[in-house]
């Protein structure tokens, strides 16, 4: 057995502290290196590697196109060795016009589309080139305006962030998810922030609210609105997170709503989908299709074709802005890695702020380089010009000395850059044309050493160059605003009486529980045809677009949208089939309330209440109890509380007792208090048979098997008597009532 052999270099650390600190190593690799974006650039590290290895391959904006496979190869050999879908995938997010508000690659090819942005062909099929647009990051790369470090083998150098002449983490946003914290910085106009940079730079103590006065909200490449109130958007540049809503932009044209602009990173596949699915659910009754018209003319074309023009289309939309995708609720969270490479949230105030610094200082940087450069020259040039006025004794020199670089040093007094330049010199620049060029070339770069130096002593002329640059970018790739900012009406799910079509209907209800509505209000509900055994029970009268109520006999009260119900060219539908009441409960009465209307429920022991209508609503299958009922009796009816004019409640053993609404009981629920007494009979059940309210216009007419009595108007108060009175007996030949029926006038 080999004996255990222990590595003296090695050290015992607790399991604790190890994972703890290899934790947090992954935990601000990631953060720093991989999902949260620089305030200089605004790229993360993979997205600055891909622009940067793309610019080594010469894929400028002019040049032709590359296949994508070569970049990404590139790119994972030289800078950024992980996976080669990942890279892919960021770089094709750069070449999606409806991805970035100012798209970083050129595509040709299948990148993808707003339904799926990740169906973009394998990078074997597509080609790429930098846009115009990466001018604003590369342009400057090369004049030691940043600095650089070694690639992941040491064998290259690469820059640490781009010389961004604008300030691009505001004007492509980003999002990314790190370990702790995440970003969410949405896309912004260009004209916009370069205007709000300007006012910064001459005015350093402007306040938040008077930068937003440049900088209204965000700018999406899809359009669309953003629809939240300017103070809340202020509110999120101040503290640097919070929502905003934006929606869709449509348009009416005829019968048809046409949805023009959506939402960034809105899916049309997916709204259609949305709306078809309320469709075939009956939710959407007045919208009769839906379908997607875009095309290259018309990148966003999403048609609602409506049932008619009556439609009323902006309640329509308010309902499916707050259903759909048509509207979405956007986090901003302005996290990224400020100047001191540390991850912060910041405002408009200070992001803007460190960007003008960065860009203060690489403007500094490039100015000192080229300045470098002049002065370079101007030594060459000078060096140049000893050598042509002695041009016999520095030939002489060269042919005749063994070491012609130190020779010429101490005989000129060159230094070292000059007397190799002079040595350099080919036989064609001897001539005394040469000598005029080099003449007037001095005389121009001293006048550029003598304004270059002046710049980088007045931090004024610094500013106003700062001023012009970003004034021209603006010019040059500055764009209008996109994305609107209009308060509208919230958005809200509206209740499906708005949305439907308010058309006349009655609803009928069978002894045995099938239901069906019929359209108008002429319709004769005894006449219809009922399945073998059942019969007529109630019918009630009101809109397509509201709600009837239906009461069972246990005291419970249920609701069902009428446009729901089966067409009364049918036998119906059992109310079983939507509904589930207690077990042994039968229907007893089917009604529509109106809003702000009272109903008179009573049961067949005598007791009752008045309830208001909004008491009855439910939307739960089981319903809602509502009326407490005594054991062995059941709900009667409920009648609608049309009048102060008196109550007429009728018992089975022919008493008729007339009821002033004033002293009737208004509850919410319960058992109400005893409205009339009942014939105490051991031989003879007496019960609550029939109730109406006495007419307005019209009378009341007593049923008793095929006998009829008629109470005219003036005589209701011939019954009318205290609350629980047992009332009028009728005349000899009434003994048994059936119901009451109410006749109207017309």
């Amino acid at each position: 057995m080999s004996a255990l052999i222990w590595d003296t270099n090695s050290e015992n650390v607790p399991v604790r502290l190890y994972t703890e600190k290899a934790y947090l190593d992954y935990s601000m690799y990631v953060i720093l290196d991989r999902a949260l974006p620089h305030i200089e650039d605004g790229l993360k590290p993979v997205q600055r590697r891909i622009i940067y290895a793309m610019s080594q391959l010469g894929l400028s904006a002019t040049s032709k196109h590359k296949k994508s496979a070569r970049t990404i190869g590139d790119v994972l050999g030289k800078f950024h060795p992980h996976g080669d879908s990942a890279c892919y995938e960021a770089m094709a997010l750069m070449a999606q016009p409806f991805s970035y508000r100012y798209p970083l690659v050129d595509g040709q090819g299948n990148w993808g589309s707003a339904d799926d942005p990740k169906s973009f062909a394998a990078m074997r099929y597509t080609e790429a080139r930098l846009s115009a647009f990466t001018q604003l990051l590369l342009s400057e790369v090369n004049q030691d305006t940043v600095n650089w470090t070694l690639n992941f083998d040491g064998t290259l150098e690469e820059p640490l962030v781009l010389p961004a002449r604008v300030p691009h983490v505001l004007l492509n946003g980003s999002m990314g998810i790190a370990v702790g914290m995440s970003t969410d910085i949405p896309s912004h106009n260009v004209r916009e922030v370069i205007q709000g940079c300007v006012a910064l730079l001459h005015n350093p103590k402007l306040s938040i609210a008077e930068l937003c006065k440049y900088i209204p909200g965000p700018d999406f490449p899809t359009g669309a609105e953003i629809v939240t109130p300017k103070s809340e958007l202020l509110n999120i540049y101040t503290e640097g997170r919070g929502t905003f809503r934006a929606r869709a932009k449509y348009s009416m044209v005829d019968d048809e709503i046409i949805i023009s602009e959506l939402p960034h990173q809105t899916s049309p596949a997916k709204v259609i989908e949305q709306v078809a699915q309320q469709m075939q659910a009956k939710k959407l009754p007045m919208v009769v299709d839906v379908r997607d018209e875009s095309d290259h003319e018309h990148s966003t074309r999403l048609v609602l074709v409506l049932k008619s023009n009556k439609v009323e289309a902006e309640s329509l939309m308010l309902h499916l802005f707050a259903s759909t995708d048509l509207e979405k609720t956007f986090r901003v969270n302005l996290n990224m890695i400020g100047l001191n490479g540390k991850p912060q949230v910041k405002n408009l105030k200070l992001i803007l702020t460190e960007w003008l610094e960065f860009r203060m200082a690489t403007l500094r940087r490039r100015l000192n380089y080229r300045l470098n450069k002049v002065q370079d020259r101007l030594n060459v040039l000078a060096g140049y010009l000893i050598a042509y006025l002695n041009l016999d004794e520095v030939i002489r020199i060269i042919r005749t000395e063994d070491h012609p670089k130190h020779v010429l040093m101490k005989r000129f007094d060159l230094n070292e850059g000059q007397a190799d330049s002079i040595l350099d010199l080919k036989l064609r620049q001897l001539s005394k044309l040469e000598e005029i060029k080099i003449e007037k070339e001095m005389k121009e770069l001293k006048s550029e050493e003598s304004k270059l130096q002046g710049l980088l002593k007045s931090q004024k002329k610094l500013n106003d160059l700062l001023e012009t640059e970003l004034t021209n970018d603006a010019e040059q790739f500055g764009d209008k605003r996109r994305t609107k900012i209009i308060e509208r009406t919230i958005s809200k799910t509206m209740q499906l009486s708005t949305l439907v079509p308010a058309d006349p209907v009655t609803v009928i209800l069978s002894q045995r529980g099938w239901i069906r509505a019929a359209k108008g209000h002429d319709i004769n509900g005894e006449s219809l045809q009922y399945k073998s055994g059942d019969s007529y029970l109630g019918a009630a009268y009101g809109k397509s677009n509201q709600s009837a109520v239906l009461l069972d006999s246990t005291g419970r009260s249920y609701q069902l949208a009428i446009d729901q119900l089966p067409s009364a060219r049918s036998l119906g539908e059992p109310v079983t089939g939507k509904l589930a009441p207690p077990s042994g409960a039968s229907f007893v009465d089917v009604l529509i309330p109106k809003d702000q209307s009272q109903w008179l429920l009573i049961s067949s022991d005598g007791y009752g209440f008045i309830i208001a209508a909004d008491q009855l609503a439910t939307k739960n299958r089981t319903g809602k109890a509502i009326m407490k009922i005594a054991e062995e009796h059941t709900l009667v009816c409920a009648v609608e509380i049309r009048t102060q004019l008196p109550i007429l409640i009728a018992t089975e053993e022919g008493s008729v007792l007339g009821l002033k609404v004033a002293d009737i009981p208004i509850l919410n629920k319960g058992r109400g208090n005893k409205l009339i007494s009942l014939t105490q009979d051991k031989k003879i059940k007496d019960k609550v048979i029939s109730v109406q309210q006495a007419p307005e216009y019209g009378h009341i007419v007593v049923h008793s098997g095929r006998r009829t009595l008629t109470i005219e108007k003036k005589q209701v108060n011939s019954y009318v008597s205290a609350r629980g009175n047992k009332g009028k007996s009728l005349p000899k030949g009434y003994g048994k009532i059936d119901r009451l029926e109410y006749v109207h006038f017309t």
